[in-house]
Protein backbone atom coordinates (compact mmCIF):
# COMPACT_ATOMS: atom_id res chain seq x y z
CA UNK A 1 0.00 0.00 0.00
CA UNK A 2 1.22 3.28 -0.75
CA UNK A 3 2.31 6.77 1.38
CA UNK A 4 -1.18 8.03 0.12
CA UNK A 5 -2.82 5.04 1.03
CA UNK A 6 -1.37 4.84 4.41
CA UNK A 7 -2.95 8.55 4.91
CA UNK A 8 -4.66 9.47 8.09
CA UNK A 9 -7.88 8.17 8.60
CA UNK A 10 -9.95 7.82 11.79
CA UNK A 11 -10.93 11.80 10.01
CA UNK A 12 -14.27 13.08 10.29
CA UNK A 13 -14.90 15.02 6.52
CA UNK A 14 -18.16 16.89 5.08
CA UNK A 15 -18.24 16.60 1.06
CA UNK A 16 -19.94 17.46 -1.53
CA UNK A 17 -18.34 15.32 -3.92
CA UNK A 18 -20.60 12.70 -4.81
CA UNK A 19 -23.29 15.46 -5.40
CA UNK A 20 -21.21 17.51 -7.82
CA UNK A 21 -20.39 14.41 -9.93
CA UNK A 22 -24.00 13.34 -9.99
CA UNK A 23 -25.17 17.03 -11.26
CA UNK A 24 -22.38 16.80 -14.42
CA UNK A 25 -23.65 17.15 -17.77
CA UNK A 26 -23.15 14.48 -20.39
CA UNK A 27 -19.77 15.54 -22.47
CA UNK A 28 -16.95 13.90 -24.13
CA UNK A 29 -15.26 12.72 -20.69
CA UNK A 30 -18.54 10.42 -19.83
CA UNK A 31 -18.03 9.04 -23.31
CA UNK A 32 -13.88 8.54 -22.61
CA UNK A 33 -15.37 6.38 -19.03
CA UNK A 34 -17.48 4.71 -21.20
CA UNK A 35 -14.42 3.66 -24.41
CA UNK A 36 -11.48 2.89 -21.48
CA UNK A 37 -14.17 0.92 -19.07
CA UNK A 38 -16.99 -0.53 -20.81
CA UNK A 39 -15.21 -2.35 -23.93
CA UNK A 40 -14.01 -4.88 -22.22
CA UNK A 41 -17.22 -6.63 -22.12
CA UNK A 42 -16.73 -6.80 -26.21
CA UNK A 43 -13.51 -8.68 -25.07
CA UNK A 44 -15.30 -11.13 -23.56
CA UNK A 45 -18.19 -11.99 -25.45
CA UNK A 46 -15.27 -12.39 -28.33
CA UNK A 47 -13.58 -15.09 -26.19
CA UNK A 48 -16.73 -17.06 -25.34
CA UNK A 49 -18.49 -16.98 -28.80
CA UNK A 50 -14.83 -17.70 -30.48
CA UNK A 51 -14.28 -20.74 -28.59
CA UNK A 52 -17.62 -22.46 -28.83
CA UNK A 53 -17.68 -21.84 -32.95
CA UNK A 54 -13.86 -23.05 -33.42
CA UNK A 55 -14.60 -26.14 -31.19
CA UNK A 56 -15.07 -28.40 -34.06
CA UNK A 57 -11.51 -26.87 -35.88
CA UNK A 58 -9.33 -27.50 -32.66
CA UNK A 59 -10.09 -31.03 -32.88
CA UNK A 60 -9.42 -31.92 -36.07
CA UNK A 61 -5.86 -33.44 -36.91
CA UNK A 62 -3.69 -30.41 -38.00
CA UNK A 63 -5.00 -28.12 -35.61
CA UNK A 64 -1.56 -28.38 -33.65
CA UNK A 65 -3.52 -29.37 -30.69
CA UNK A 66 -4.40 -32.86 -29.48
CA UNK A 67 -8.17 -31.70 -28.48
CA UNK A 68 -11.12 -33.14 -29.00
CA UNK A 69 -14.29 -30.95 -29.53
CA UNK A 70 -15.75 -32.30 -26.14
CA UNK A 71 -12.84 -31.06 -24.22
CA UNK A 72 -13.11 -27.62 -25.91
CA UNK A 73 -16.91 -27.23 -25.10
CA UNK A 74 -17.02 -28.78 -21.57
CA UNK A 75 -13.58 -29.32 -19.70
CA UNK A 76 -11.92 -25.77 -21.30
CA UNK A 77 -15.05 -24.02 -21.02
CA UNK A 78 -15.94 -25.13 -17.56
CA UNK A 79 -12.24 -24.14 -16.91
CA UNK A 80 -12.80 -20.52 -18.23
CA UNK A 81 -16.09 -20.13 -16.20
CA UNK A 82 -14.25 -21.43 -13.15
CA UNK A 83 -11.70 -19.08 -13.61
CA UNK A 84 -14.30 -16.47 -13.95
CA UNK A 85 -16.13 -16.91 -10.75
CA UNK A 86 -12.96 -17.31 -8.95
CA UNK A 87 -11.68 -13.75 -10.34
CA UNK A 88 -14.27 -11.85 -9.59
CA UNK A 89 -14.78 -13.01 -5.55
CA UNK A 90 -10.71 -12.88 -5.44
CA UNK A 91 -10.61 -9.45 -7.66
CA UNK A 92 -13.66 -8.25 -6.03
CA UNK A 93 -12.73 -7.64 -2.27
CA UNK A 94 -9.31 -6.16 -3.37
CA UNK A 95 -10.86 -4.00 -5.29
CA UNK A 96 -13.28 -2.72 -2.47
CA UNK A 97 -9.57 -2.79 -0.53
CA UNK A 98 -7.28 -1.01 -3.50
CA UNK A 99 -9.26 0.50 -5.51
CA UNK A 100 -11.37 0.73 -8.98
CA UNK A 101 -8.28 2.12 -10.97
CA UNK A 102 -5.41 -0.38 -9.99
CA UNK A 103 -7.95 -3.15 -10.08
CA UNK A 104 -9.13 -2.41 -13.75
CA UNK A 105 -5.83 -2.15 -14.97
CA UNK A 106 -4.77 -5.48 -13.16
CA UNK A 107 -7.32 -7.33 -14.13
CA UNK A 108 -7.00 -6.06 -18.31
CA UNK A 109 -3.49 -7.31 -17.90
CA UNK A 110 -4.10 -10.65 -16.45
CA UNK A 111 -6.51 -11.35 -19.46
CA UNK A 112 -4.15 -9.94 -22.05
CA UNK A 113 -1.71 -12.07 -20.90
CA UNK A 114 -3.53 -14.85 -20.63
CA UNK A 115 -5.49 -14.70 -23.94
CA UNK A 116 -2.58 -14.15 -25.80
CA UNK A 117 -0.52 -16.86 -24.18
CA UNK A 118 -3.35 -19.58 -24.86
CA UNK A 119 -2.63 -18.15 -28.75
CA UNK A 120 0.53 -20.19 -28.32
CA UNK A 121 -0.71 -23.16 -26.69
CA UNK A 122 1.46 -26.38 -27.74
CA UNK A 123 -0.97 -28.37 -25.75
CA UNK A 124 -3.74 -29.50 -24.15
CA UNK A 125 -2.51 -28.78 -20.52
CA UNK A 126 -1.56 -24.93 -21.63
CA UNK A 127 -4.76 -24.43 -22.95
CA UNK A 128 -6.83 -25.95 -19.98
CA UNK A 129 -4.57 -23.46 -18.24
CA UNK A 130 -4.65 -20.31 -19.66
CA UNK A 131 -8.83 -20.91 -20.40
CA UNK A 132 -8.71 -20.91 -16.98
CA UNK A 133 -6.28 -17.56 -16.37
CA UNK A 134 -8.45 -15.60 -18.79
CA UNK A 135 -12.10 -16.16 -17.02
CA UNK A 136 -9.79 -15.16 -13.83
CA UNK A 137 -8.85 -12.07 -15.40
CA UNK A 138 -12.85 -11.53 -16.67
CA UNK A 139 -14.39 -12.27 -14.03
CA UNK A 140 -12.34 -9.31 -12.00
CA UNK A 141 -13.34 -7.18 -14.49
CA UNK A 142 -16.90 -7.17 -13.88
CA UNK A 143 -16.26 -6.07 -10.13
CA UNK A 144 -13.65 -3.51 -10.81
CA UNK A 145 -15.57 -1.80 -13.98
CA UNK A 146 -19.12 -1.99 -12.91
CA UNK A 147 -18.03 -0.20 -9.47
CA UNK A 148 -15.93 2.53 -11.58
CA UNK A 149 -18.74 2.97 -14.00
CA UNK A 150 -21.73 3.31 -11.38
CA UNK A 151 -19.23 5.88 -9.34
CA UNK A 152 -18.01 8.21 -12.38
CA UNK A 153 -21.55 8.56 -14.24
CA UNK A 154 -23.81 11.24 -13.41
CA UNK A 155 -26.88 9.35 -11.35
CA UNK A 156 -29.48 10.57 -13.96
CA UNK A 157 -27.42 8.57 -16.94
CA UNK A 158 -26.43 5.84 -14.62
CA UNK A 159 -29.04 3.65 -15.98
CA UNK A 160 -28.93 3.53 -19.83
CA UNK A 161 -25.04 3.74 -19.28
CA UNK A 162 -24.92 0.37 -17.22
CA UNK A 163 -27.38 -1.48 -19.61
CA UNK A 164 -25.28 0.10 -22.77
CA UNK A 165 -22.15 -1.45 -21.22
CA UNK A 166 -23.12 -4.63 -19.62
CA UNK A 167 -25.30 -5.79 -23.63
CA UNK A 168 -21.76 -4.49 -25.43
CA UNK A 169 -20.94 -8.56 -24.75
CA UNK A 170 -22.99 -9.30 -27.44
CA UNK A 171 -21.40 -6.70 -30.18
CA UNK A 172 -18.11 -9.30 -29.41
CA UNK A 173 -20.79 -11.84 -29.61
CA UNK A 174 -21.17 -10.76 -33.42
CA UNK A 175 -17.79 -10.16 -33.95
CA UNK A 176 -16.75 -13.91 -32.44
CA UNK A 177 -19.48 -15.34 -34.69
CA UNK A 178 -18.00 -13.32 -37.96
CA UNK A 179 -14.69 -14.17 -36.86
CA UNK A 180 -14.59 -17.81 -36.55
CA UNK A 181 -16.20 -18.04 -40.38
CA UNK A 182 -13.18 -16.57 -41.10
CA UNK A 183 -10.67 -18.62 -38.89
CA UNK A 184 -12.72 -21.97 -39.85
CA UNK A 185 -12.17 -20.92 -43.89
CA UNK A 186 -8.83 -22.70 -44.41
CA UNK A 187 -8.51 -21.20 -47.68
CA UNK A 188 -8.13 -18.05 -46.13
CA UNK A 189 -5.99 -19.08 -43.40
CA UNK A 190 -4.65 -22.92 -42.37
CA UNK A 191 -5.97 -24.89 -39.85
CA UNK A 192 -3.47 -24.56 -36.79
CA UNK A 193 -3.10 -20.55 -37.90
CA UNK A 194 -6.71 -19.30 -37.65
CA UNK A 195 -7.69 -20.25 -34.02
CA UNK A 196 -4.29 -18.65 -33.01
CA UNK A 197 -4.77 -15.58 -34.57
CA UNK A 198 -8.41 -15.21 -33.25
CA UNK A 199 -6.83 -15.22 -29.63
CA UNK A 200 -3.98 -13.08 -30.55
CA UNK A 201 -6.44 -10.48 -31.61
CA UNK A 202 -8.15 -10.47 -28.12
CA UNK A 203 -4.80 -9.67 -26.79
CA UNK A 204 -4.45 -6.59 -29.28
CA UNK A 205 -7.76 -5.47 -29.02
CA UNK A 206 -6.95 -5.45 -24.79
CA UNK A 207 -3.72 -3.95 -24.87
CA UNK A 208 -5.81 -0.71 -27.06
CA UNK A 209 -7.87 -0.29 -24.43
CA UNK A 210 -5.46 -0.59 -21.68
CA UNK A 211 -3.53 2.22 -23.30
CA UNK A 212 -7.18 4.62 -23.16
CA UNK A 213 -7.63 3.06 -19.53
CA UNK A 214 -4.85 4.62 -18.48
CA UNK A 215 -6.13 8.19 -18.16
CA UNK A 216 -9.58 7.23 -16.62
CA UNK A 217 -8.78 8.21 -13.30
CA UNK A 218 -9.79 6.36 -10.02
CA UNK A 219 -13.35 6.83 -8.23
CA UNK A 220 -13.57 9.99 -6.14
CA UNK A 221 -16.08 8.34 -4.12
CA UNK A 222 -13.24 5.51 -3.11
CA UNK A 223 -10.60 7.89 -2.24
CA UNK A 224 -13.22 10.10 -0.23
CA UNK A 225 -14.22 6.74 2.11
CA UNK A 226 -10.54 5.64 2.24
CA UNK A 227 -8.84 9.27 3.61
CA UNK A 228 -7.64 10.77 0.27
CA UNK A 229 -9.79 13.52 0.08
CA UNK A 230 -7.87 15.86 -0.98
CA UNK A 231 -7.08 13.77 -4.45
CA UNK A 232 -10.58 13.27 -4.83
CA UNK A 233 -10.51 17.25 -4.72
CA UNK A 234 -8.18 17.18 -7.49
CA UNK A 235 -9.90 15.02 -9.86
CA UNK A 236 -13.47 16.11 -9.60
CA UNK A 237 -12.11 19.40 -10.07
CA UNK A 238 -10.60 18.27 -13.15
CA UNK A 239 -13.17 17.01 -14.45
CA UNK A 240 -15.49 19.93 -13.60
CA UNK A 241 -13.15 22.35 -15.78
CA UNK A 242 -13.11 19.88 -18.82
CA UNK A 243 -16.60 19.93 -19.02
CA UNK A 244 -17.40 23.39 -18.59
CA UNK A 245 -14.85 24.63 -21.23
CA UNK A 246 -16.78 21.94 -23.58
CA UNK A 247 -20.10 23.11 -22.67
CA UNK A 248 -18.82 26.84 -22.62
CA UNK A 249 -21.37 27.52 -19.59
CA UNK A 250 -21.30 27.42 -15.98
CA UNK A 251 -21.95 23.98 -14.45
CA UNK A 252 -25.17 23.75 -12.08
CA UNK A 253 -24.42 24.27 -8.50
CA UNK A 254 -24.32 20.96 -6.79
CA UNK A 255 -27.12 20.30 -3.97
CA UNK A 256 -26.64 18.39 -0.59
CA UNK A 257 -23.23 17.43 1.44
CA UNK A 258 -22.35 14.16 3.28
CA UNK A 259 -20.47 13.39 6.37
CA UNK A 260 -17.98 10.53 6.31
CA UNK A 261 -15.68 8.60 8.90
CA UNK A 262 -12.97 7.73 6.66
CA UNK A 263 -11.60 4.56 7.20
CA UNK A 264 -8.57 2.44 5.71
CA UNK A 265 -11.23 -0.92 4.76
CA UNK A 266 -13.99 -2.72 6.12
CA UNK A 267 -13.92 -6.02 6.85
CA UNK A 268 -15.65 -9.29 4.99
CA UNK A 269 -17.31 -10.03 8.16
CA UNK A 270 -18.92 -6.41 8.54
CA UNK A 271 -19.86 -6.73 4.24
CA UNK A 272 -21.32 -9.57 4.69
CA UNK A 273 -23.56 -8.90 7.30
CA UNK A 274 -24.65 -5.54 5.50
CA UNK A 275 -25.60 -7.85 2.31
CA UNK A 276 -26.77 -10.40 3.68
CA UNK A 277 -28.61 -9.19 6.85
CA UNK A 278 -29.02 -5.81 7.01
CA UNK A 279 -30.19 -5.70 2.93
CA UNK A 280 -31.89 -9.21 2.69
CA UNK A 281 -34.43 -8.33 0.95
CA UNK A 282 -31.81 -6.49 -1.61
CA UNK A 283 -29.82 -9.87 -1.96
CA UNK A 284 -33.10 -12.04 -2.58
CA UNK A 285 -33.53 -9.58 -5.81
CA UNK A 286 -30.22 -10.07 -6.83
CA UNK A 287 -30.54 -13.52 -6.18
CA UNK A 288 -33.23 -13.93 -8.04
CA UNK A 289 -32.44 -11.60 -10.80
CA UNK A 290 -28.79 -13.23 -11.83
CA UNK A 291 -30.64 -16.86 -11.54
CA UNK A 292 -33.07 -15.92 -13.56
CA UNK A 293 -31.47 -14.64 -16.68
CA UNK A 294 -28.84 -17.52 -16.16
CA UNK A 295 -31.12 -20.21 -16.73
CA UNK A 296 -32.90 -18.65 -19.95
CA UNK A 297 -29.97 -18.27 -21.56
CA UNK A 298 -28.89 -21.42 -21.28
CA UNK A 299 -32.07 -22.64 -22.28
CA UNK A 300 -31.74 -20.69 -25.67
CA UNK A 301 -28.34 -20.63 -26.42
CA UNK A 302 -26.33 -23.40 -24.62
CA UNK A 303 -26.69 -26.29 -27.75
CA UNK A 304 -28.04 -23.65 -30.10
CA UNK A 305 -26.13 -24.89 -33.34
CA UNK A 306 -27.26 -28.66 -32.49
CA UNK A 307 -31.08 -27.04 -32.51
CA UNK A 308 -30.88 -25.59 -35.92
CA UNK A 309 -28.73 -29.10 -37.08
CA UNK A 310 -30.82 -31.50 -35.51
CA UNK A 311 -34.14 -30.09 -36.32
CA UNK A 312 -33.55 -28.08 -39.21
CA UNK A 313 -30.64 -29.43 -40.86
CA UNK A 314 -28.96 -26.46 -40.76
CA UNK A 315 -24.99 -27.26 -42.01
CA UNK A 316 -22.51 -26.50 -38.81
CA UNK A 317 -20.50 -24.32 -40.52
CA UNK A 318 -23.31 -21.80 -41.20
CA UNK A 319 -24.70 -21.85 -37.59
CA UNK A 320 -22.09 -18.61 -36.53
CA UNK A 321 -24.38 -16.68 -39.07
CA UNK A 322 -27.65 -17.58 -37.18
CA UNK A 323 -26.09 -17.46 -33.58
CA UNK A 324 -24.58 -13.32 -35.17
CA UNK A 325 -28.08 -12.60 -35.87
CA UNK A 326 -29.42 -13.12 -32.62
CA UNK A 327 -26.41 -11.69 -30.88
CA UNK A 328 -27.56 -8.67 -32.87
CA UNK A 329 -31.36 -8.48 -30.94
CA UNK A 330 -29.23 -9.53 -27.85
CA UNK A 331 -26.82 -5.78 -28.30
CA UNK A 332 -30.13 -3.89 -29.48
CA UNK A 333 -32.53 -4.48 -26.46
CA UNK A 334 -30.69 -2.50 -23.46
CA UNK A 335 -29.27 0.51 -26.88
CA UNK A 336 -33.05 0.87 -27.30
CA UNK A 337 -34.98 0.34 -24.11
CA UNK A 338 -32.00 1.42 -21.16
CA UNK A 339 -33.43 4.96 -21.89
CA UNK A 340 -36.49 3.78 -19.99
CA UNK A 341 -34.69 2.27 -17.12
CA UNK A 342 -33.68 5.95 -15.98
CA UNK A 343 -37.34 7.29 -17.01
CA UNK A 344 -40.09 5.39 -16.32
CA UNK A 345 -38.15 3.80 -13.66
CA UNK A 346 -36.10 0.27 -12.34
CA UNK A 347 -39.06 -1.42 -10.93
CA UNK A 348 -41.30 -1.38 -13.91
CA UNK A 349 -38.56 -1.78 -16.46
CA UNK A 350 -36.53 -4.95 -14.43
CA UNK A 351 -39.79 -6.55 -13.87
CA UNK A 352 -41.26 -5.74 -17.07
CA UNK A 353 -38.34 -6.96 -19.29
CA UNK A 354 -38.32 -10.35 -17.31
CA UNK A 355 -41.71 -11.44 -17.45
CA UNK A 356 -41.97 -10.27 -21.11
CA UNK A 357 -39.01 -12.57 -22.33
CA UNK A 358 -40.09 -15.48 -20.08
CA UNK A 359 -43.78 -15.35 -21.83
CA UNK A 360 -42.27 -14.88 -25.27
CA UNK A 361 -40.44 -17.80 -24.68
CA UNK A 362 -43.06 -19.78 -22.76
CA UNK A 363 -44.78 -18.51 -26.57
CA UNK A 364 -41.88 -20.02 -28.53
CA UNK A 365 -41.49 -23.25 -26.87
CA UNK A 366 -45.05 -24.10 -27.95
CA UNK A 367 -44.96 -22.89 -31.65
CA UNK A 368 -41.79 -25.20 -31.42
CA UNK A 369 -43.81 -28.14 -29.95
CA UNK A 370 -46.47 -27.73 -32.85
CA UNK A 371 -43.83 -27.70 -35.64
CA UNK A 372 -44.69 -24.07 -36.88
CA UNK A 373 -41.21 -22.79 -36.80
CA UNK A 374 -38.38 -23.32 -39.42
CA UNK A 375 -34.69 -22.28 -38.66
CA UNK A 376 -34.98 -19.05 -39.80
CA UNK A 377 -38.43 -18.34 -37.65
CA UNK A 378 -36.91 -19.86 -34.85
CA UNK A 379 -34.11 -17.74 -34.54
CA UNK A 380 -36.67 -14.27 -35.37
CA UNK A 381 -38.11 -15.69 -31.91
CA UNK A 382 -34.98 -15.70 -30.01
CA UNK A 383 -34.32 -12.42 -30.98
CA UNK A 384 -37.72 -11.23 -29.68
CA UNK A 385 -37.25 -13.03 -26.45
CA UNK A 386 -33.42 -11.85 -25.90
CA UNK A 387 -34.67 -8.44 -27.12
CA UNK A 388 -35.85 -8.41 -23.53
CA UNK A 389 -34.05 -10.31 -21.83
CA UNK A 390 -30.79 -8.94 -22.62
CA UNK A 391 -32.31 -5.41 -21.15
CA UNK A 392 -33.40 -7.46 -18.26
CA UNK A 393 -29.97 -9.83 -17.44
CA UNK A 394 -27.90 -6.13 -17.82
CA UNK A 395 -30.35 -4.49 -15.32
CA UNK A 396 -29.56 -7.36 -13.08
CA UNK A 397 -25.40 -6.00 -13.06
CA UNK A 398 -26.59 -2.57 -12.82
CA UNK A 399 -29.18 -3.53 -10.05
CA UNK A 400 -26.38 -5.64 -7.50
CA UNK A 401 -24.19 -2.60 -8.13
CA UNK A 402 -26.22 0.33 -7.06
CA UNK A 403 -28.19 -1.18 -4.27
CA UNK A 404 -25.65 -1.79 -1.66
CA UNK A 405 -23.20 0.56 0.67
CA UNK A 406 -20.10 2.24 -1.24
CA UNK A 407 -18.05 0.08 0.91
CA UNK A 408 -19.53 -3.54 -0.62
CA UNK A 409 -20.24 -2.31 -4.07
CA UNK A 410 -17.14 -4.69 -5.67
CA UNK A 411 -17.98 -7.41 -3.45
CA UNK A 412 -21.15 -7.55 -4.03
CA UNK A 413 -21.15 -7.72 -7.87
CA UNK A 414 -18.37 -9.86 -7.59
CA UNK A 415 -20.63 -12.11 -5.24
CA UNK A 416 -24.07 -12.35 -8.11
CA UNK A 417 -21.96 -12.34 -11.27
CA UNK A 418 -19.86 -15.64 -9.51
CA UNK A 419 -23.33 -16.80 -8.28
CA UNK A 420 -25.39 -16.04 -11.81
CA UNK A 421 -21.89 -17.55 -13.32
CA UNK A 422 -21.55 -20.61 -11.49
CA UNK A 423 -25.42 -21.14 -12.33
CA UNK A 424 -25.62 -20.67 -15.94
CA UNK A 425 -21.81 -22.23 -16.69
CA UNK A 426 -22.19 -25.15 -14.19
CA UNK A 427 -25.54 -26.37 -13.53
CA UNK A 428 -27.13 -25.20 -16.84
CA UNK A 429 -25.41 -27.19 -19.42
CA UNK A 430 -25.55 -29.84 -16.76
CA UNK A 431 -28.92 -29.76 -17.07
CA UNK A 432 -29.93 -28.11 -21.10
CA UNK A 433 -26.91 -30.06 -22.82
CA UNK A 434 -29.03 -33.35 -21.79
CA UNK A 435 -32.14 -31.95 -22.51
CA UNK A 436 -31.73 -30.59 -26.22
CA UNK A 437 -28.85 -33.38 -27.24
CA UNK A 438 -31.56 -35.69 -27.06
CA UNK A 439 -33.00 -34.69 -30.51
CA UNK A 440 -36.54 -35.06 -28.77
CA UNK A 441 -38.77 -32.03 -29.59
CA UNK A 442 -40.37 -32.70 -25.89
CA UNK A 443 -36.92 -32.92 -23.87
CA UNK A 444 -36.10 -29.66 -25.94
CA UNK A 445 -39.75 -27.88 -24.96
CA UNK A 446 -39.07 -29.01 -21.61
CA UNK A 447 -35.60 -26.30 -21.90
CA UNK A 448 -37.07 -23.69 -22.87
CA UNK A 449 -39.78 -23.82 -20.17
CA UNK A 450 -37.85 -24.25 -17.30
CA UNK A 451 -35.56 -21.16 -18.58
CA UNK A 452 -38.89 -19.16 -19.24
CA UNK A 453 -40.35 -20.49 -15.60
CA UNK A 454 -37.64 -18.83 -13.44
CA UNK A 455 -37.56 -15.92 -15.90
CA UNK A 456 -40.78 -14.76 -14.88
CA UNK A 457 -40.67 -15.87 -11.17
CA UNK A 458 -37.80 -13.69 -11.12
CA UNK A 459 -39.53 -10.89 -12.23
CA UNK A 460 -42.69 -11.15 -9.95
CA UNK A 461 -39.92 -10.68 -7.63
CA UNK A 462 -38.49 -7.62 -9.07
CA UNK A 463 -42.19 -6.10 -9.17
CA UNK A 464 -42.17 -6.47 -5.30
CA UNK A 465 -38.34 -5.96 -4.35
CA UNK A 466 -36.77 -3.76 -6.96
CA UNK A 467 -35.22 -0.66 -5.58
CA UNK A 468 -36.58 2.75 -7.10
CA UNK A 469 -32.78 4.08 -7.72
CA UNK A 470 -33.30 5.98 -11.09
CA UNK A 471 -31.83 9.83 -11.06
CA UNK A 472 -31.22 8.80 -7.50
CA UNK A 473 -27.54 9.39 -5.77
CA UNK A 474 -25.99 5.95 -5.07
CA UNK A 475 -25.38 7.07 -1.55
CA UNK A 476 -29.31 8.22 -1.61
CA UNK A 477 -29.99 4.42 -2.33
CA UNK A 478 -27.55 3.12 0.14
CA UNK A 479 -25.96 5.07 2.75
CA UNK A 480 -22.55 4.40 3.15
CA UNK A 481 -20.99 2.64 5.99
CA UNK A 482 -18.95 5.45 6.92
CA UNK A 483 -21.43 7.80 6.69
CA UNK A 484 -22.28 9.56 10.07
CA UNK A 485 -25.97 8.83 10.94
CA UNK A 486 -28.55 11.55 11.06
CA UNK A 487 -25.99 13.85 9.19
CA UNK A 488 -28.10 14.24 5.91
CA UNK A 489 -29.26 17.10 4.14
CA UNK A 490 -30.97 17.82 0.84
CA UNK A 491 -29.51 15.83 -1.95
CA UNK A 492 -26.79 14.54 0.55
CA UNK A 493 -27.34 11.39 0.00
CA UNK A 494 -28.25 9.75 3.15
CA UNK A 495 -31.28 7.77 3.28
CA UNK A 496 -31.83 3.73 2.41
CA UNK A 497 -34.72 2.99 0.02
Amino acid sequence: MTTADQAATGRTVTTNIPARLDRLPWSRWHWTIVIGLGTVWILDGLEVTVVGNIAGRLSEPGSGLPITSGEVTGLAAALYVAGACSGALFWGRLTDKWGRKKLFMITLAVYLAATALTAVSFSTWWFFAFRFLTGFGIGGEYAAINSAIDELIPAQYRGRVDLMINGSFWLGAVGGSLLSIVALDTSVLPKDVGWRLTFALGAVLALVILLVRRHVPESPRWLLIHGRDEEAERIVTSIEEQVAAEKGERLARPEGEITIHQRRSVSFMEIARTVFSDYRKRAVLGFSLFIGQAFLYNAITFGFGAILTKFYDVPTGSTGYYFAVIAIGNFMGPLLLGKLFDTVGRRVMISSTYLLSGLLLFGTAWLFEQGSLNAGTLTACWCAVLFFASAGASSAYLTVSEIFPMETRAMSIAFFYALGTAAGGISGPLLFADLTGTGKVADTVHAFQIGATLMCLAGLVAAALAVRAERRSLEDVARPLTAAVGASSKGAGMRAA
